[in-house]
């Protein structure tokens, strides 16, 4: 297709390319999703790998040494966590039976108030369960595709790591020579930007957990280390993950205590340690290289949301990411770049400022009227 060709053609092509690569990704996300996190984790661990073979050792074998390093440490933080676990399930019976006193409480409430009868609220709730039980099947499933990640993610992690050089030559290779130096500061900005975001959200993780533990074990809340940690990982979602990790803790303190004190103090401790996270940590620790405005972030984790899930939310600002940086570097790409960036340009084409003078439109008016008064006859 040319340059001259219409628009009306040209947007259509775009669109049915867009449409089919949507359909694409979502059709193979049980394949692409454990390979893009296998790619931003081999990336993460690239200087640790390149690290080790500068001391002699060879490939495999610093690969191998990488990622028993980087599963060791998962180990660790799973070991500390495992505490909790196992005294949560001890408790499972007695939060059940307080569970269902808070219920029935409910409903004597509903019944008084509204005048909806127990019985009826009774057939509700039972409509209500049997049409979870769809959404109780895939939340199995998701946790049998988390187990096959697992194993999937490792192995893709040691193929990346050891076929970097491959792919790296087959990146240069495909474009043409006088694009060779665009290539490599494409591939440079990208892998420093999502070193840089990972690090940053792994660093910004480990200080709210810390935050989020000590204000629900001030606030007498059970499990507090390990509701602090999932609220800290919930939060690694953009704008959607802080809201969720909320409601574990204000759950486990209505099961646990009287009254509501307590929530309301749980509300306010993470609206606080929010705003402290969104206007300190996020820009101070995460990386400043992923420039992406509000509007854009926003969109993108919702799209991503719908894509592919969680797994999509948390992957769609790296994507967006890598998306500016190679816009940045296209000449006609460039103003998308722009758009995805949150740099605000103080002006644009065709902007009237404020100090130019407009003729008002009684005076351009009134000089029309003379003009047609004079070439009347008289």
């Amino acid at each position: 297709m040319t340059v001259s060709e219409p628009f009306y053609k040209k947007s259509t092509l775009i669109l049915l390319g867009i449409i089919l690569l949507v359909y694409v990704l979502a059709t193979l996300s049980d394949i692409l999703v454990p390979i893009a996190f296998s790619l931003l984790l081999a990336i993460l661990l690239n200087p640790l790998n390149s690290r080790l073979m500068r001391l002699k050792i060879p490939t495999v074998l610093s690969i191998v040494l990488t990622l028993f390093i980087a599963l060791s440490v998962l180990g660790i933080i799973l070991y500390f966590l495992s505490s909790q676990i196992i005294q949560f399930g001890e408790m499972v019976p007695a939060l059940k039976t307080k569970f269902a006193q808070i219920l029935t409480d409910l409903q004597n409430f509903a019944e008084t108030t509204f005048g909806v009868s127990i019985q009826k609220q009774t057939q509700f709730l039972k409509d209500t369960a049997s049409s979870g039980k769809a959404l109780v099947g895939r939340t199995v499933s998701g946790v049998l595709g988390i187990f096959s990640l697992l194993f999937l993610i490792p192995v893709y992690i040691f193929l990346f790591l050891l076929y970097k050089p491959l792919i790296l030559n087959f990146l240069f290779e495909v474009f043409s020579t006088r694009n060779t130096q665009s290539v490599a500061e494409i591939l440079h900005e990208t892998k420093s930007a999502i070193q840089s975001y990972i690090v940053g959200l792994l660093i910004e993780a480990s200080i709210v957990a810390v935050m989020n533990s000590v204000a629900l074990t001030i606030l007498g809340v059970p499990y507090a280390i390990l509701l602090g940690v999932i609220g800290a990982i919930l939060n690694l979602i953009p704008y959607v993950g802080g809201l969720v990790a909320i409601i574990l803790p204000v759950l486990m303190a209505t099961v646990t205590q009287e009254g509501y004190t307590t929530q309301l103090l749980i509300i306010g401790a993470y609206a606080l340690i929010q705003f402290i996270d969104n206007n300190v940590l996020v820009p101070r620790i995460v990386s400043s290289k992923v420039q992406i405005n509000a509007l854009i972030s926003v969109l993108a984790v919702l799209l991503g949301g719908a894509l592919w899930g969680v797994s999509g939310m948390f992957l769609s600002i790296p994507m967006v990411a890598v998306l500016k940086i190679i816009f940045d570097r296209i000449e006609y790409l460039k103003p998308w770049g722009k758009l995805l960036g949150d740099q605000i340009p103080a002006s644009y084409p065709g902007q009237i400022s404020p100090d130019a003078k407009v003729p008002a439109t009684n005076e351009r008016t009134e000089k029309v009227v003379d003009s047609d008064d004079r070439n009347k006859p008289h």
